[in-house]
């Protein structure tokens, strides 16, 4: 088969009534199949794909492993060149899935591709989850082109050429299924969220890219599962953050100097981002928002735990097996959060020079 559209499925069962319609038809005619793999659902879902969608392939999983775990075991049971990662609050036009095939057909040195990414609430507004194509500050702060911190962009088309990114959003995200299992697929360590710029990040460091492919155009509710302010959500965020720089940002570097000093360099901009996050704490703790302090804490206390130790002899050996030429797209060498805040929306501009 040439791909596979998987569907991961927590308690979205309005999400599923609604949009896999148009999922299903936009694959009608195409080597592809749907799949819905379930997390163990306990608001009817599985019951509501029995009757209103018999044909669609359900995997049932025995409980939440998160997006990472749900993923890593859907995609064991395909067996496609493609899947694709697909949010169960995405909107998907007739012609989406054609251009990002066409684009892996064509493109096989590319790992990893996904489309526009719009706001479902604001149609023509780019959406915060991803908006066309992912990058990443020198102290792993993620934004994208057409969305840095909350200022998002309308798509006037300014970005309607491909272009090589660092990551492209989890909430459809096309993988080339030979490098997906070549990798080991999603880092299990970091359950939900920033999953996919890491994959993206080791995709790249592995010598593939990534690429966001705009003629297809997909809309994302968002926010579907945690809300923005979960201390959950903030958890996770703030660890996986950590986690995402100790597992590829020495590797960077050491593509341009020594093993030693790229490990050296990667701790430094490490022990600062934490500096960074005891400030955001410091914020939180003097707007009174108690748990979000104590969700920063842990977040650091768990990324010690999780925390994999590189030594030179291991970047040696991973350099030992690249090809000739890596090059690693959508690394911003300033710090985002100060230009965002002094320039607003003309960040933009300056990020794309």
């Amino acid at each position: 088969m040439k791909v596979s559209v998987v569907i991961l499925n927590w308690n979205t069962k309005e999400y599923l009534r609604q949009f896999l319609p148009g999922v299903i038809a936009s694959t009608m005619g195409l080597d592809g199949e749907v799949v819905v793999a379930d997390s163990a659902s306990t608001d009817g879902s599985k019951e509501m794909m029995a009757s209103l969608f018999p044909g669609v392939r359900l995997i049932p999983l025995e409980q939440n492993f998160g997006f990472t775990g749900g993923y890593n075991r859907a995609l064991e049971q395909i067996d496609a060149e493609y899947a694709v990662l697909l949010n169960s609050d995405v909107e998907v036009p007739q012609d989406w899935l054609g251009p990002l095939v066409e684009w892996m057909d064509s493109h096989p040195d590319c790992a990893a591709c996904g489309p526009k990414l719009h706001s479902y609430a604001d149609r023509d507004r780019f959406e915060y989850a991803g908006a066309a194509g992912g990058r990443i500050d020198r102290y792993g702060y993620p934004f994208c082109r057409g969305r840095v911190l909350s200022y998002l962009e309308t798509d006037r088309g300014q970005y309607d050429k491909p272009a090589d990114v660092l990551w492209v959003t989890g909430a459809c995200l096309m993988v080339r299924m030979n490098v997906w299992r070549a990798l080991g697929g999603l880092d299990d360590r970091f359950f939900a969220h920033m999953e996919e710029i890491d994959l993206c990040w080791r995709m790249q460091l592995a010598g593939w890219k990534v690429t966001v492919v705009p003629a297809s155009t997909v809309w994302h509710v968002g926010g579907g599962t945690l809300p923005k302010e979960s201390p959950f959500k903030l958890l996770l965020n703030y660890r996986n953050n950590l986690l995402l720089l100790e597992n590829n940002l020495a590797r960077t570097l050491a593509l341009r100097m020594r093993p030693e000093q790229a490990l050296r360099q990667a701790r430094r901009r490490i022990f600062w981002r934490k500096v960074w996050d005891g400030c955001s704490a410091l914020i939180y703790f003097f707007t009174l928002r108690w748990r979000s302090v104590g969700a920063v804490c842990k977040a650091h206390r768990e990324y010690r735990r999780l925390r994999r130790r590189e030594t030179p002899a291991d970047i040696l050996a991973w350099r030992a097996t690249l090809p000739e030429k890596v090059t690693i797209q959508g690394m911003y060498n300033g710090w985002l959060i100060p230009q965002a805040l002094l320039k607003g929306r003309k960040v933009f501009a300056a990020l794309e020079r």
